[in-house]
């Protein structure tokens, strides 16, 4: 089977990039990675949320080019079936789709009010109201997929689920939100992960190159 490509963008900004790369390790496909300058127009636009349309993280494998992380979730799940991204049944699988796609198209609040940004933290920050709800709804989500599974991760075993909310992990960390016992349980679970462990420490080795984020809201 030919390497892969991942292109990327910031490791410390991108939630993209991070759902992106989380899902083609969680599916054993080895890949080069290709990272873009925090200076491309791009990449910029991805992270600022100033894009229409977002082409980054990019997998390209055998012919194929896939550049939303939907797509290349569903991509690595046909490609390598037993990685387990989806689950086996249907209607387990038919709910991780479900939550997958809301936070892929969904929380624009959340997104805005809350970037990702690994290396900040930020005790006390102030979330407002509509933030909030974005939150709670997360929470729901999560209380409801570790109720159904019996855990450890959404679904039972780490999932695609768990690689598309795991951005929303780190926000959480970095904004100071506070979660119930089992919802932080979980969050650690996500963040003591080998491929985040890894991720995390090179986020924090990232040069400060973007130096002020002033996302449109």
């Amino acid at each position: 089977m030919a390497k892969a490509t991942l292109t990327i963008s910031s490791k410390n900004y991108s939630s993209w990039s991070l759902r992106g790369w989380l899902l083609t390790r969680f599916s054993g496909l080895e890949f080069d990675e290709i990272v873009i300058a925090p200076d491309d127009p791009s990449a910029r636009a991805e992270i600022l949320l100033l894009s229409s349309s977002i082409l980054v993280p990019c997998l390209r494998h055998e012919g194929a080019t896939v550049w939303d992380t939907l797509a290349i979730g569903e991509y690595l799940n046909d490609l390598m079936p037993d990685a387990g991204l989806l689950p086996s049944e249907r209607i387990p699988r038919a709910h991780c789709r479900s939550i997958c796609g809301e936070i892929h198209s969904g929380f624009a609040t959340l997104r805005s009010s809350l970037p990702v940004n690994i290396k900040g933290h930020f005790p006390g920050f102030k979330i407002w109201s509509r933030a909030q709800a974005d939150i709670d709804r997360v929470c729901a989500i999560w209380s409801d997929c570790l109720e159904k599974s019996g855990g450890p991760f959404l679904f039972g075993h780490r999932s695609m689920a768990d690689a598309m909310y795991a951005p929303v992990v780190t926000r959480f960390v970095t904004y100071d939100v506070q979660l119930g016992p089992t919802l932080a349980a979980y969050a650690k679970r996500v963040l003591a992960l080998p491929e985040m462990q890894e991720w995390i420490e090179a986020a924090r080795q990232e040069p400060a190159e973007i130096e002020e984020l002033e996302v449109e809201y």
